[in-house]
């Protein structure tokens, strides 16, 4: 936009294109014709295109009237809800806080780590998933609080941001009930013959668990690999597949999807960190997860 655009001219060009006339836009703005004219030709003149072109004793628009006035349309609808959404924040002013969570975190575990910010009376949580580098990159730009992840925030000094282990939990194995009988009397031998649902290689825990495979002799009898956590928890619901999952979360899959434990694996634990872009915390929601 130019030094010399200003929303006063566009006002007036659309009111002139929304009434159809110079006369009925002036009557409608209680101003003087000549004055509507000047100010649409000082648009045309800051634009360098005619919005409008005669049409018998009265006016028309443009091309470029056209697509001027399809902005216009936009920009006006956006500004006629502005009183509503300030009415509204100064009736109800609340703590916003913008996390960002990168896609390899489980999601049940986010949100028993996300639960302290919803007791805090007025707070506004914006939730973001996202890839890890790209979570950082907006943190450190500040767009925004707070970043949960499955790892911390690689060393480098031209990112100065600061990372804090939440918890931890040990890793396990669950299972639909088909599956439990026989395969508690063989674990952890039986996943070589029943069917695994896993996280893909984005997850740092991966790495960990294909370890772990081959400390015990197991050739897994992989089914299906997934990015989202709950998707894969949705297919291990149907019947599909057994997982490991970490035990901070077994009575949500137990109760919320079914699952019972099939065996543990207590030398695999999967960390979970919050990373911030402030030394100091001044959001209160921020220090609400760092001090659970």
């Amino acid at each position: 936009m130019s030094n010399s655009y200003n929303y006063r001219h566009l006002y007036y060009f659309w009111v002139v294109a929304k009434e159809g006339s110079m006369s009925k836009a002036a009557e409608r703005l209680d101003m003087a014709i000549q004055t509507i004219s000047a100010q649409v030709h000082e648009l045309e003149k800051s634009l360098g295109y005619l919005l409008f072109k005669p049409a018998g004793r009265g006016i028309a628009l443009t091309e470029s009237g056209f697509a001027a006035l399809e902005i216009a349309d936009q920009i006006f609808s956006i500004g006629e809800k502005l009183p509503e959404a300030v009415r509204d924040a100064a009736k109800s002013p609340k703590t916003k806080i913008i996390v960002g969570v990168s896609d390899g975190l489980p999601k049940l575990v986010t949100r028993q780590l996300l639960e302290p910010i919803l007791k805090h009376k007025d707070a506004q949580l914006i939730a973001h998933e996202g890839k890890f580098e790209d979570l950082l990159a907006d943190l450190a730009l500040h767009r925004l609080d707070i970043v949960l992840a499955d790892r911390p925030a690689p060393n480098n000094k031209n990112l100065n941001v600061y990372s804090e282990e939440l918890t931890r939990t040990s890793m396990a194995w669950y299972s639909p009930k088909q599956f439990v009988k026989k395969a508690k009397k063989d674990f952890p031998h039986c996943l070589n013959e029943l069917p695994i649902l896993i996280p893909t290689p984005h997850s740092t825990v991966r790495l960990l668990i294909d370890q772990w495979f081959s400390k015990h002799g197991i050739t897994p009898n992989i089914v299906g690999e997934f990015e989202d956590s709950a998707l894969l928890k949705t297919f291990a619901a149907s019947g599909l597949g057994v997982f490991p999952a970490g035990k901070l979360i077994e009575k949500d899959l137990k109760e919320t999807y079914g699952m019972e434990l099939l065996g543990d694996c207590d030398d695999i634990y999967e960390y979970f960190y919050a990373i911030r872009s402030e030394k100091k915390i001044q959001n209160p929601l921020v220090q609400a997860i760092i001090k659970q």
